[in-house]
């Protein structure tokens, strides 16, 4: 359960998200639309296109990272819990445990 500090907290910090949202999508639809008509010949976008535009941006690039992103969260290596773990394997532990994840990798890509 949230302290009622953090409980708090969270509603300015969501205003402040969904402010920044509409101002970055502000700002994304006055960039397009002055640089990209010069540039490139395309047509202008509206508001709501430049927050989609935004918002797949996010989606493609994983930019803006708010939290806790998947792709940090093993910066510094494994978890103390895990790494322990990993560390206190025998050989033929460890054989068994590589196996296992080639066979998981193997079958994320479609080949059995």
């Amino acid at each position: 359960m949230r302290s009622p500090v953090r409980r708090k907290m969270a509603v300015p910090f969501k205003l402040i998200f969904i402010v920044a949202f509409f101002a970055l999508s502000a700002i994304v639809m006055w960039l397009w639309n002055e640089l990209m008509p010069a540039i490139t010949h395309v047509t202008t976008i509206s508001y709501w296109q430049a927050a989609g535009l935004l918002i797949l941006s996010r989606i493609l690039f994983g930019g803006m990272p708010f939290g806790r992103g998947g792709r940090d969260r093993f910066r510094n290596g494994p978890p103390a819990h895990i790494r322990e773990k990993l560390m206190n394997m025998t050989d033929e532990e460890r054989a068994q445990f590589k196996e296992q994840w080639k066979e998981r990798c193997r079958d994320m890509r479609g080949r059995r």
